[in-house]
């Protein structure tokens, strides 16, 4: 392909010295011959024979070297500047400036000036020019489109228009803005010069490829191709259709697969046919996507909407067509139905309430299906927690109400439904915006663990302290707003009088010496629990055997016991702070039914380092047993200091030390020893290790006149403590003292010398 006007390829001198570009890039500039044009001109070659003169009747021109004539813009800015008086073209000449000579008639590209041009002169330059270097070559590729990876040949044929340009020049292939120097050149037998390039593998989707002309130190573009690379297109997969009933129309997506990297085009195919698509009947336009998109619709005024069909997709580019696996339908088998709304059932005089764990709707059917049969599923989920939905299926469309049961009470729930053709095949349409209803509530169906403690407070009135706790017998019962409390003398009839109306887990009250029961009850808006019947057990009952207790760790208490004979039914464990909490806090309690066991876990209300007082009791069958206690620490906690150290004598190579145990602290471990570390100033250090019965010790083998630093330390199993710190000095020695050390030491030298004379005379010859 050729181009009209193309920028200028960089000579090889440019590559190198980037400073001989011109930075203005736009303004005419006559550079010296021999330097570099810059990237934005165009250089045409004025056709001419150096060292030669031609002689015409007109007029003779002297061009003792090429020349060239150069124009920044490009030649056709420069055709374009022919009638614009204030451009004007450069010449230029590697040594001298052109004397005019006179011109010949077969000369039509002479030209006379010095310095610049006028613009006639400009004019006849390019009008008597013969043909310029754009129409000198052209490209031709082995392939516009190939394979990604694949060889490519491409050829640049210089014609004899060219001839003009003398042997000083050649050609050069640049791929993209990199030249390629591994180019074969040839003269063909008509004349004209070819010059071959072979592309081992074409590694990128698009590529420039420049045939330019190498001349003096500029580069000329002759032609330019494109070459293009790619996949050619793989198949289309997943092809599905839908009926839109909205749209009126056959809605197909696919899946295109993976990019060719070239022009792919899309187009969805189809044709009716009668039996089951073996065989063209009526042929459907064709439905191309919009670029980018991989689904088309085609309109209802195309299709039959009970006759089969066969649909499949072609995915065409410049190396080839591939099409999908064709679908063979109905369009009304692949209908898609708008989804119905639901409505909550309103209530009705006639009609009882639903019961508790029951909610009553109905839907509507989208308008344009109602005279398709449908069934429909509806889901639901409770708009609270993590549950996930639960399905309905098998709802007729034709009796648009359901009551859906099994739901738990008082609880919101977010419900949805779909529908489909019935017995026939379709589409399941989406889902129905949510509806949110709440189911009744019902009377709390609840187990009450109670427990008691009761005070005379005189003959005939005794106080009780009732304490219970409900346990849920079936799921999300515990819906309670309130406790009742009552008690009905056994000589009076009618209504119970009411002792507590509660929201608390315990209530206070009084009664008479002989009462020795009271129901309690758990209520809410739609009723009472079953009614509980407390019995104030006396305690005639065989107790525990031995309680102990373990500390598991700091928020846990381990209580064991010994069970009694007979075997009880079940305990009732309380434990509290000891003594109790100037707030008041009430005991924490439990009640273990499974009178089998031997201790339990207590872990509720429990803090390190404090004292619990623990009390189990037994129940037997119309009695318990007495209440046993113990007292246990959750975590021992170390003391704040240890027992202070005191000197009690001193002497020079001795020092007495005394100190004074700390009383015994509740929730503190008891010692188990002492140690006692004492350093000389030499940094030399001693130790040794005490019962805990030991108040006193006496530190031998001191240095005279020497200080030293003690420090005791009190240690138990769960912790140390390190008592205060001492610093003492022994006494000097006296100075009669030190007189007889010295005679004692010269009478003990005296001694050796004789010894070891002796020893020296009376050894034989």
């Amino acid at each position: 392909m050729g181009y009209s006007a193309q920028p200028k390829c960089p000579s090889l001198k440019e590559e190198s010295d980037p400073s001989s570009r011109d930075p203005a890039g736009g303004e005419e500039t006559q550079l010296d011959p021999g330097e570099p044009q810059s990237e934005q001109e165009i250089t045409t070659l004025v056709p001419g024979e150096p060292q030669t003169e031609r002689e015409e009747t007109g007029s003779t021109l002297s061009i003792p070297k090429p020349m060239l004539f150069s124009y920044p813009h490009g030649l056709g800015h420069l055709r374009q500047h022919l009638h614009d008086p204030r451009s004007s073209p450069v010449w230029k000449d590697s040594s001298s400036p052109i004397s005019p000579k006179p011109l010949g008639e077969d000369q039509a590209s002479t030209m006379v000036g010095l310095g610049a041009w006028s613009l006639v002169g400009a004019a006849l330059i390019i009008l008597l020019l013969p043909r310029s270097l754009e129409q000198c070559g052209h490209i031709l590729l082995s392939a516009p489109t190939v394979r990604l990876g694949d060889q490519v040949t491409a050829s640049c044929i210089i014609t004899q228009n060219c001839s003009h340009l003398g042997t000083e020049w050649r050609i050069v292939w640049k791929l993209e803005p990199e030249l390629h120097p591994r180019e074969r050149q040839r003269h063909l037998p008509n004349g004209t010069l070819q010059s071959t390039i072979t592309l081992p593998h074409v590694s990128h989707s698009r590529v420039l490829l420049s045939c330019c002309l190498h001349w003096g130190n500029s580069l000329q573009i002759l032609d330019q191709a494109e070459l293009q690379a790619g996949y050619p297109p793989t198949a289309p997969h997943n092809l599905s259709c839908l009926m839109n009933l909205t749209t009126s129309s056959l809605i197909c997506q696919w899946e295109p697969g993976p990019d060719t990297h070239l022009s792919t085009s899309f187009t969805l195919k189809s044709f009716k046919s009668q039996d089951k698509c073996q065989t063209q009947k009526d042929s459907i336009p064709d439905c191309v996507p919009e670029d980018g998109q991989s689904h088309c619709a085609i309109p209802r005024k195309h299709l039959q909407l009970y006759q089969n069909m066969s649909i499949w997709v072609q995915a065409r580019n410049a190396l080839g067509t591939s099409v999908s696996p064709k679908l063979c339908l109905a369009p009304m088998d692949v209908v898609k139905l708008e989804p119905p709304t639901l409505w909550a059932l309103e209530p009705s005089p006639a009609v009882a309430p639903p019961q508790p764990g029951c909610l009553r709707l109905r839907w509507e059917t989208w308008k344009p299906s109602l005279y398709i049969e449908q069934k429909c599923e509806l889901r639901h989920q409770p708009r609270l927690g993590e549950a996930g939905w639960d399905l309905v299926s098998g709802l007729p469309a034709r009796t648009p109400q359901y009551e859906l049961c099994g739901l738990l009470p008082s609880t919101a729930y977010t419900l949805q439904m779909r529908c489909t053709r019935w017995r026939l095949p379709g589409h399941w349409s989406e889902w129905s915006p949510s509806l949110e209803l709440t189911t009744a509530q019902r009377a709390p169906i609840v187990r009450l663990d109670t427990w008691w403690r009761q005070r005379q407070l005189d003959p005939q009135t005794v106080a009780v302290q009732l304490f219970w706790k409900p346990i849920a017998l079936e799921e999300d019962s515990r819906q309670i707003q309130g406790y009742l409390v009552s008690w009905r003398p056994s000589d009076q009839a009618g209504a119970e009088p009411i002792l507590c109306d509660t929201t608390e887990l315990n209530c206070t009250f009084q009664l008479p010496s002989e009462a020795r029961e009271v129901i309690l009850k758990a209520y809410n808006t739609a009723g009472t629990s079953h009614p509980t019947r407390v019995v104030f057990l006396e305690s005639r009952g065989p107790p525990l055997g031995r309680l102990h207790t373990t500390a598991r760790d700091p928020h846990s208490l381990w209580v064991g016991w010994e069970p009694p004979r007979p075997q009880p039914q079940g305990y009732v464990i309380e434990w509290g702070l000891s003594p109790p909490s100037p707030n008041g806090s009430p005991m924490t309690w439990r009640m273990e039914h499974n009178g089998s066991i031997a201790g339990t876990l207590l872990q509720e209300n429990i803090r390190p380092f404090q004292l619990y007082e623990i009390t189990v009791t037994p129940l037997y069958q119309d009695t318990k047993g007495p209440s046993q206690h113990i007292y246990a620490y959750s975590q021992e906690m170390a003391p704040s200091h240890g027992p202070e150290l005191h000197l009690r004598h001193i002497g020079k190579t001795w020092a007495q030390l005394e100190w004074v145990p700390e009383a015994p602290e509740l929730g503190k471990s008891p010692l188990t020893h002492y140690t006692i570390f004492w350093t000389n100033t030499q940094d030399q250090s001693f130790s040794t290790v005490l019962n805990a019965s030991t108040h006193s010790f006496v530190l031998h083998g001191l240095e005279p006149s020497s200080l030293y630093h003690v420090q005791l330390v009190a240690a138990s199993q769960a912790w140390t403590a390190n008592s205060t710190s001492l610093t003492l000095m022994t006494l000097t020695l006296e100075e009669s003292e030190l007189h007889i050390l010295l005679g004692l030491f010269g009478l003990l030298v005296l001694l050796i010398c004789l010894c070891g004379a002796a020893q020296f005379c009376c050894r034989p010859r």
